[in-house]
């Protein structure tokens, strides 16, 4: 992929003080065009700016759209690095393919990606547990108040400075077990990386938050009664000696984070098993203390330790609500390959420089 780069003459002043999340960028982004009959093409990177749609977009009104998200890291040693790249190109393609947007060759999803990171690597900040967030997306573009798929696109890479996650270490939170609202069925789009899934998550966030909690957690959306995922993160459990994660069944995020936790795990010998779980069986395994760790795994906190669940009128409080042992182990190890302090031994991650 031939990608034609314009610099900026105005760069902007690096933040200083702590980092948010989201609210500041750097100074260019990636763009390209999809045309039906032409394919992908002027592929190039530019400096940040707002971007014109017509107003019938056709993004506006039926949603086709996706995105990604995943980071670069300054290492220990000075170096700028990507983590598992390959698979968020996978991803997309899988999100494309169910929004019918047109598959885009993963080799060029990478190359974009460390491209437009190694023209802003300078943004890259250097304080321990900090990165810089990318966030691939597609949009549709076709200006027709029809429902049909898109024949224009554009694919855009935007990136922001992002502070640690955990600035008090990592504080087991509250999970809410929502017992109303759905969030996806099998058939539908819960595995797809798509701003509809979101936005039907709103409602319930707004009550877990208004009584105290940080997340949601979903249950299926048929029986109601299977643990599937949190708004924000893939959910684990250390049940009885082993790990145990709801399998991916259609409605579920194949996270990355989570694939990594997983194959981490087996390697350290641990029994890991993909599998329905009810809500039920967590309370039964909570009452009779075999349920010994809960955690969520997403890019964003990476390892998020979960010391309180809360169904209906049952609350339960998880290894005294405290980080559990697995958890933090996780989290170092995790963590340390993504910064370099720890041997990458599985080859994950991805050097932004050529």
């Amino acid at each position: 992929m031939d990608i034609k780069i314009t610099k900026t003459t105005s760069p902007k002043a690096k933040p200083e003080g702590k980092l948010g999340f989201g609210k500041v960028f750097t100074d260019h982004m990636f763009v390209m065009n999809y045309t039906e009959g032409k394919g992908w093409h002027d592929a190039r990177i530019v400096p940040y700016e707002k971007i014109t749609l017509d107003p019938s977009a056709m993004v506006f009104h039926y949603g086709q759209e996706m995105f990604e998200g995943l980071k670069a890291y300054r290492g220990a040693d000075g170096k700028a690095r990507l983590f598992r790249p390959d698979m968020n190109a996978k991803r997309t393609n899988a999100t494309n393919k169910r929004l019918c947007i047109p598959q885009l060759p993963e080799e060029d999803f990478v190359e974009a990606v460390r491209a437009v990171v190694e023209v802003d690597q300078d943004w890259i900040p250097t304080e321990d547990g900090t990165s810089l967030y990318i966030r691939p997306f597609i949009i549709a573009t076709d200006e027709f108040l029809g429902v049909a798929p898109s024949k224009t696109y554009l694919f855009i890479i935007i990136l922001s400075p992002s502070g640690a996650y955990y600035e008090s270490g990592l504080a087991p939170v509250g999970i809410w077990i929502e017992d109303d609202y759905v969030r996806a069925v099998r058939g539908g789009m819960g595995f797809a990386k798509t701003g509809g899934n979101y936005a039907a998550s709103l409602a319930a966030q707004v009550k877990a938050h208004d009584d105290g909690y940080s997340q949601v957690l979903w249950l299926d959306g048929v029986e109601r009664k299977y643990i599937e995922e949190v708004g924000a993160m893939n959910i684990f459990f250390k049940i009885d000696g082993k790990i145990v994660t709801p399998m991916l069944n259609g409605s579920i995020l194949p996270g990355i984070t989570r694939n990594s936790v997983i194959e981490v795990c087996k390697s350290w010998g641990y029994e890991v098993e993909e599998r329905k779980i009810s809500v039920e069986e967590l309370i039964d395994a909570q009452k009779s203390g075999k349920l010994e760790e809960c955690f969520g795994t997403g890019t964003a906190a990476v390892i998020s330790p979960v010391g309180k669940l809360r169904y209906k009128d049952d609350v339960m409080i998880i290894n005294g609500n405290e980080i559990g042992e697995v958890s933090q182990k996780l989290y170092d190890t995790i963590t340390g390959i993504q910064w370099g302090k720890v041997e990458d031994t599985f080859g994950w991650t991805m050097d932004v420089n050529k």
